[in-house]
């Protein structure tokens, strides 16, 4: 099944409320596992490499906590969400995947230690400071894993007033620069030809021109891709282009 398409709600009055119920429902790590499981589970194809530590979170307690609070239901021996349990799940996933996003473009964070250090952050980044590290990552709009990162309100204002701050390549403008931010392909051979090419986080970056190809300049050099490769390249753009 595909994922869901996240909408954005207009209703302040109601998101608040909302808000501010989730807020006074705090639940415990294993209850938000199980949660981020039943979505990997219902909305996405593939399993990411941290499924078995969402596995280990289904305990007796947590499951409990989860039916009391109405988050879950067991159909058919199954365990499902609940709508409520759908909102919920949504928002532990993009803070997880947000976490993953953070460690890996920002800190650097090698490959062996990533699922469970984003495990232990992803409990603390709440409401304000998600947003915040939003706002800082250029809302991505994946994660490493190549999962979805389902947008939050911070997502809907930059869309809104055109604010840029990370883009994928294929976005930017000739002459607009920046740095590149990360690379998103689940392609290794992709991957490979790129960090060949000394296409990597860090390196700065010029768009030439968009069209019959995307032209570019990094470290002196230019070099020529396909729509699909310049989707993959995500630049941090330098501020104050004119």
């Amino acid at each position: 099944m595909s994922p869901p398409k996240f909408c954005c709600h207009h209703h302040c009055g109601a998101e608040l409320k909302r808000l501010e119920a989730m807020k006074a429902m705090a639940l415990n790590r294993d209850a938000e596992h199980i949660l981020e499981l039943l979505w990997i589970r219902k909305h996405e194809k593939g399993d990411p490499p941290y499924l078995h530590l969402l596995e280990a979170s289904m305990t007796k307690d947590a499951l409990q906590e989860l039916l009391e609070q109405g988050l879950i239901v067991q159909v058919n021996g199954e365990w499902q969400l609940t709508e409520k349990g759908e909102e919920f799940a949504r928002v532990a996933l993009r803070r997880r995947r947000l976490a993953e996003r953070l460690l890996v473009d920002l800190l650097q964070t090698a490959d062996n230690l990533l699922d469970e250090t984003a495990c232990s952050i992803e409990h603390i980044l709440h409401e304000g400071l998600e947003e915040a590290v939003c706002t800082l990552l250029g809302h991505p709009r994946f994660c490493p894993h190549g999962g979805e990162i389902p947008p939050g309100k911070c997502c809907e204002e930059a869309q809104r007033t055109g604010f840029r701050l990370i883009v994928p390549l294929s976005e930017m403008q000739p002459n607009e620069t920046g740095r590149i931010a990360y690379i998103q392909t689940k392609d290794t051979t992709v991957m490979q030809k790129l960090m060949a090419m000394g296409i990597l986080p860090g390196e700065p970056i010029r768009l030439i021109r968009r069209s019959p190809s995307f032209v570019f300049e990094v470290q002196h050099t230019q070099y020529a891709v396909d729509s699909d490769i310049a989707d993959c390249i995500y630049v941090r753009l330098t501020p104050n282009q004119s």
